[in-house]
């Protein structure tokens, strides 16, 4: 769980993950130079319960941050919670029985329900109802939400591109896609929160263009990239075409 001046979230965030159906699991929660106080909320949190453990850093972004979390994660699988998010309680036992009964998935995701800053549902996510398709995933990002990966997948594409300035969890499917299967969860385990502060409102246009040069760099490791070029409309929409 990566944090950057989340005080308002965070716990709930955090509670959300250390009450799960599936209880053997650790948390790694990595203040990122926060200027709230929300590395001394996750603190508290983590004396009570020895499976948690807080890291403070300064403030450096996104991308390696979660290169960092990642690398210090010891288990065989590992997920990312955003640290105003939230995760349906049985949301990590359904993603590991996932992978438990299909040895070629290493990758498992699931539907979201979009709520408030108040936590009221608001639907769910529109991603949600989009199949998954290895070639669509160029041009949609279905597999927004909470994610369970094999770690031995994560290691052979090279894991997170601490790079990127942003959307690096984009460009990770990307790359999982073109070496694992996916498996896709019907059910709505993720509660991703809409809010002012959001990373995607916040730093939009960043976003976009770190999510251009993501597929760029897919297209090209597919060998498209002289059939195919990347078009962005004006409403951030992807759509490939033919050169």
């Amino acid at each position: 769980m990566p944090v950057r001046d989340r005080a308002r979230f965070v716990e709930a965030a955090i509670r959300s993950v250390l009450t799960q159906s599936w209880s053997d699991l650790e948390l790694l929660v990595m203040d990122d130079g926060s200027t709230d106080g929300s590395a001394d909320l996750a603190d508290r949190l983590a004396r009570a319960d020895p499976r948690c453990r807080v890291l403070r850093r300064p403030a450096r972004g996104v991308a390696p941050t979660l290169s960092e979390l990642y690398s210090l994660a010891r288990g065989e699988l590992v997920g990312v919670v955003d640290s105003d998010d939230l995760l349906a309680k049985p949301a990590v036992e359904r993603c590991v029985q996932e992978l438990d009964a299909h040895p070629s998935v290493g990758v498992v995701y699931t539907q979201h329900l979009m709520i408030d800053e108040n936590t009221q549902p608001k639907g769910l996510g529109y991603r949600s109802n989009i199949p998954f398709d290895r070639d669509r995933l160029l041009v949609e990002f279905m597999t927004l939400a909470f994610r369970l990966v094999r770690k031995d997948c994560y290691m052979a594409v090279g894991g997170i591109d601490p790079s990127l300035p942003a959307a690096p969890d984009y460009d990770l499917c990307l790359k999982l896609s073109e070496v694992t299967e996916f498996g896709r969860i019907d059910e709505p385990l993720y509660l991703y929160r809409v809010h002012p502060g959001m990373i995607s409102k916040a730093r939009r246009a960043e976003q976009l263009a770190a999510s251009r040069l993501a597929v760029e760099r897919a297209l090209a490791r597919r060998g498209l990239e002289a059939s195919y070029r990347l078009d962005v409309d004006a409403a951030g929409q992807f759509r490939l075409v033919p050169r």
